[in-house]
């Protein structure tokens, strides 16, 4: 993984039309984001540049479908764990029982 967190091409033009148009200030809109504010400003004026050939490559995801990613691995694990828990309570019963 980078050092650095990188954003899809579609990600960056929503950011930037809701900078321009949107009702927020400049700091909601990177909070609500989850971004830093200076890449907002960053992003317009690598649009105003060079238009359509922005923000070229592939990117990443953005922060917050990585963080519901790490969340369901989490949740996963406690499931799977849980699930062998279960299975060994269950042999010892049927083996005491049996």
């Amino acid at each position: 993984m980078s050092k650095y967190q990188q954003y899809t091409k579609e990600f960056k033009l929503e950011a930037v039309r809701l900078l321009e148009h949107g009702d927020q200030s400049v700091t909601e809109l990177a909070l609500r984001l989850g971004i830093r504010r200076n890449l907002l400003y960053k992003w317009q004026a690598q649009l105003r540049g060079k238009g359509d050939a922005a923000f070229g490559g592939p990117g990443r995801r953005p922060a917050s479908e990585d963080s519901e990613v790490a969340c369901l691995k989490r949740e996963l694990a406690r499931v799977t764990e849980e699930r062998d828990m279960l299975k060994k309570a269950a042999a010892y019963f049927a083996k005491n029982l049996g």
